[in-house]
């Protein structure tokens, strides 16, 4: 019978007066696998981005202020106001149902998706945004921005 391993996962939340609070989570394993370790303070430093090396575990969904995300190539389009207007109206009252995609390399986060969700945050005045985080290197972020 294997040993359960133990691993102790900290989390950085927006909280409503838009400072973070840190949660921590024990997770145990009983089945061998080993659980992967953190290196990091970052808000996804034990996830791999997509097609950017580092180890294990798939992306995180955090609350990210909007001020944190760079947006490199908002000025390349431009979003079709009815639809981010339709996203407004659904997020006062349902709420954002899809966190963006937002990759994060060395501690900086970095949206290339969810640009109309993006802006019907901004717009409402909301300072948060819910973020589905992967941790990629620089030559993954080169390859969004080509």
């Amino acid at each position: 019978m294997a040993m359960p391993m133990a691993h102790l996962v900290s989390l950085n939340l927006l909280n409503t007066n838009n400072s973070f609070k840190t949660f921590s989570i024990k997770a145990t394993s009983s089945n061998g696998v080993p659980i992967p370790s953190s290196s990091s303070n970052s808000a996804a430093s034990n996830k791999s981005g997509g097609g950017g090396g580092g180890g294990g575990g798939g992306p995180v969904i955090l609350e990210l202020p909007l001020d944190k995300i760079r947006r490199p190539l908002m000025r390349t389009r431009s979003n079709d106001p009815h639809k981010v207007q339709e996203l407004m109206d659904s997020i006062r009252v349902i709420g954002l149902q899809e966190p963006i995609d937002v990759l994060e390399v060395d501690g900086v986060y970095y949206g290339f998706s969810g640009c109309h969700r993006y802006e019907a945050h901004q717009r409402l005045g909301l300072p948060s945004i819910r973020c589905k985080i992967r941790r990629g290197t620089k030559e993954t972020l080169r390859h969004h921005l080509r």
